[in-house]
């Protein structure tokens, strides 16, 4: 089997996870959407842990592709860390409150879906501890940061754009970022 049945499974893991919610989910209705047999897609996930701690890394991967595109134009991995909720894709938002769901239904088990979330995280946690010299600031940015997305997880009141913009330029001031 090739990746292109790979990423069809996990396209199909998305949808099933955005249209129906993560209850839903199971090996069977993922193979039946994506359209292989259940052996077929054993064949890629051994379990359904497995795939969607595959789906995780996948979102990963596109965040740190949109991450180095923001740095092509100029941005820093801090600027993009703190950006606004509006600059996040609906279909990515929803996904991740979808992830989010399943950790929570994990129990607090540690597990392949867990490690590929922690493992996520940990190369953000690398990149803006690279980028600003003081650990301390550096832990700072990344929690704010956390704040900012979570808050857009939960659809929480969003912050004012300009005090949004001030708190960004507070921390990320010409002396915190090499």
């Amino acid at each position: 089997m090739s990746s292109d049945t790979r990423d069809r499974i996990l396209d199909a893991l998305e949808m099933l996870l955005l249209d129906e919610g993560s209850t839903k989910v199971t090996l069977e209705s993922v193979a039946a959407s994506a359209g292989v047999s259940k052996g077929g897609l054993l064949y890629h996930f051994n379990t359904k842990d497995a795939m969607i701690a595959a789906m995780v890394r996948r979102l990963g991967e596109r965040s740190d592709t949109q991450r180095a595109e923001a740095e092509r134009g100029g941005s820093t991995v801090a600027h993009w860390y703190l950006q606004p909720p509006g600059t996040i894709s609906d279909k990515e938002t929803a996904l991740y409150r979808s992830t989010l769901a399943v950790l929570r239904s994990v129990d607090g088990k540690p597990g392949e879906i867990q490690q590929a979330v922690i493992d996520m995280m940990r190369l953000w946690d690398e990149s803006l501890q690279a980028e600003i010299e003081d650990p301390v600031h550096a832990e700072i940015v990344r929690l704010v940061g956390d704040g900012i997305y979570l808050g857009a997880l939960l659809n929480l009141p969003p912050v004012d754009p300009t005090l949004h913009q001030q708190v960004v330029e507070r921390l990320l001031g010409s002396d915190h970022v090499k």
